[in-house]
């Protein structure tokens, strides 16, 4: 046995690199793009073929829609990034992606409510 000391650990050193298994970031793009088409649609309808006019709770659940599909295409950007193939950032991506599942939710149940009259005084 040595009595030499060991040298501390370096405490700013990166830990090392974890590479995902295969399939996960072809199952994170797919997915992204499913909810992406479905947002967009969603919009488009919300925003030109719905009827009845306006109100402050449509436009809120409209400009939260917006902000859920900008949510995805961050999203599906991390995701085509070679960075992403790394567990950590990974996480983080599906983070992004929560966050504009979490928003759509929020949206469509907004619009819903909105479209069945309920906020009308």
């Amino acid at each position: 046995m040595s009595d030499t000391p060991e040298p501390p650990a370096n405490p700013a050193a990166k830990p090392a690199r974890k590479e995902l298994p295969p399939g996960y970031r072809q199952g994170i793009i797919t997915a992204v793009t499913v909810i992406l088409g479905f947002s967009l649609v969603f919009l488009r309808f919300w925003s030109f073929e719905a009827e009845g006019a306006w109100t402050v709770p449509s436009v809120v659940a409209a400009f939260i829609l917006a902000a859920s599909i900008l949510f995805q295409m961050v999203c599906l950007w991390r995701s085509l990034q070679i960075s992403d193939d790394d567990e950590a950032e990974y996480t983080k991506t599906l983070r992004w992606f929560l966050a504009s599942i979490v928003t759509l939710l929020l949206s469509v149940l907004l619009a819903a409510l909105a479209y069945s009259g309920l906020f009308k005084g």
